[in-house]
């Protein structure tokens, strides 16, 4: 199977997804023979307005960037045109570990404050594989492919990167640096690749929307291996409806269940158990347009694996698959939900919210891209109708052009900096984070936490 496969990892200020930045991406590029064509290993220093949180340098080890001479816009503008660049012919995967849940967000928002495409990674053909989500199906079905290794001493399970690297003889002496964190991953799948390949290729067919609604239209039913607590969960399933208001939403039958006794119940019921969901019902939700941790049951060897007769889940797989009116039901059920969301306070937390640019605006921040000239960026950040965007041309304006930048501007700016600097948000507070630094000196590395108070209190 051709394959344009980009490996990717950050290493962060903080875990705040709307509101940490990203000190350093690292990516891979390769074929599917896992052999690597391209790379590129990016840093910058933390923006104005963002204190980096200690326990994360204590983690990443990056108090270089205090000193890098490279600006977020500038790291993040390269990210974008690089990976591009890896596209133009021909779609990529971009690959991850934990992405779905922190680097791909962390890479949308840093895209949306700097005017970029947001939906790079899985629009174009281009889709996305995260890893962990991946070793969560292998270690339930085929746990004989890799060493897993266990917590603590066992009975639990590790799926954390660096102690798999470890268990299975791939050196992880610079884990938590993103270029080295890409090779993990790089190293684990060549491992993998060379017992199971039929399952590489199977997950790489998923990366995109209509290829996993092509994996989950399947033969007979799926094998949804999970992993909670650190212990494993398998699931036979068969999708059984889908929200028509949400279309990447769909629900897996677990096959565990009597789908008859199932039926029989009262609407109510099925409802109910749509809304509420949870792990030990007969009803999984899940998002296609995201790595699901699935396979096809032909694809394991073990036939008792699930503790009941093949035959019968075969048969009732065929029962839910055809049952019309079920389906019905439970995809009324989905899209009769309702979702109390928190209302956003700031533009950050607007990046879904808010909904696309519409092409004028869009246009405009092409242009602000494209046109490095003080006066003609100022322009744009004034014509842009869209608020969130406006703000951060402004933003941007006034990091690149301090001298230039509007009155108006340069007032806005400095309350926003006062704010995120001064203040307590969601964001934290130099004084909290100081404190905490004071209280980390006794135990972690004093080096990094003495660079990184030295580092706020000189900025503030």
């Amino acid at each position: 199977m051709p394959a344009n496969l980009i490996f990717y990892d950050t290493e962060t200020s903080g875990i705040q997804k709307d509101f940490s930045q990203i000190l350093q991406c690292g990516s891979i590029q390769t074929n599917r023979r896992f052999e690597e064509l391209a790379q590129q290993n990016i840093g910058c220093r933390p923006l104005p307005w963002v204190n980096p949180q200690p326990k994360a340098m204590l983690t990443n080890k990056k108090i270089e960037l205090f000193k890098s001479n490279t600006s977020h816009y500038q790291m993040m503008s390269d990210l974008h045109r690089q990976w591009r660049e890896w596209t133009v012919d021909g779609p990529g995967t971009f690959v991850t570990y934990n992405g779905h849940a922190f680097d791909e967000e962390l890479i949308r928002r840093q895209f949306y404050w700097n005017l970029l495409d947001i939906y790079l990674t899985n629009t174009n053909g281009n889709g996305r594989l995260d890893l962990f989500l991946m070793l969560q199906n292998l270690t339930c079905y085929f746990d004989n492919v890799i060493e897993i290794p266990l917590y603590d001493g066992g009975p639990g399970i590790s799926l954390k990167l660096e102690d798999i690297a470890a268990a299975n003889s791939i050196s992880n002496k610079d884990a938590h640096d993103a270029i080295a964190d890409c090779r993990l991953m790089l190293e684990l799948l060549k491992i993998i690749s060379g017992k199971k390949p039929d399952w590489i290729d199977f997950f790489i067919s998923t990366a995109t929307k209509p290829g996993m609604q092509a994996a989950i239209n399947c033969k007979t039913f799926l094998a949804l291996g999970e992993v909670y607590r650190r212990e494993r969960f398998r699931y036979p399933v068969v999708i059984c409806g889908a929200d028509a208001t949400r279309p990447n939403e769909i629900v897996f039958f677990d096959l565990s269940f009597d789908p008859e006794e199932i039926f029989s119940l009262e609407t109510s019921d099925i409802f109910s158990m749509v809304h509420k969901g949870g792990r030990d019902g007969p009803l999984k939700k899940y998002k296609i347009n995201k790595t699901i941790p699935i396979c096809p049951q032909e694809m394991i060897e073990d036939d008792a694996i699930f503790d009941m007769d093949i035959d019968i889940l075969v048969k009732r797989a065929e029962l839910v698959k055809n049952n019309t009116d079920f389906h019905s039901l439970v995809s009324d059920a989905m899209a009769d939900r309702i979702f109390n969301f928190k209302e956003p306070e700031h533009i950050e937390q607007l990046i879904y919210a808010g909904g696309f640019p519409k092409p004028s605006d869009k246009a405009l921040m092409d242009d602000f891209h494209r046109i490095e000239e003080p006066s003609y960026r100022i322009k744009i950040a004034r014509n842009i109708e869209d608020e969130r965007f406006r703000l951060f041309a402004e933003r941007l304006v006034c990091q690149m052009y301090p001298t230039e930048a509007p009155d108006d501007m340069q007032k806005r700016y400095e309350v926003f900096l006062n704010q995120r600097l001064n203040e307590d948000g969601p964001w934290g507070s130099t004084e909290k984070i100081l404190a905490e630094i004071e209280k980390l000196k006794d135990s972690e590395d004093k080096n990094i936490l003495n660079a990184t108070e030295s580092f706020i209190k000189q900025r503030n």
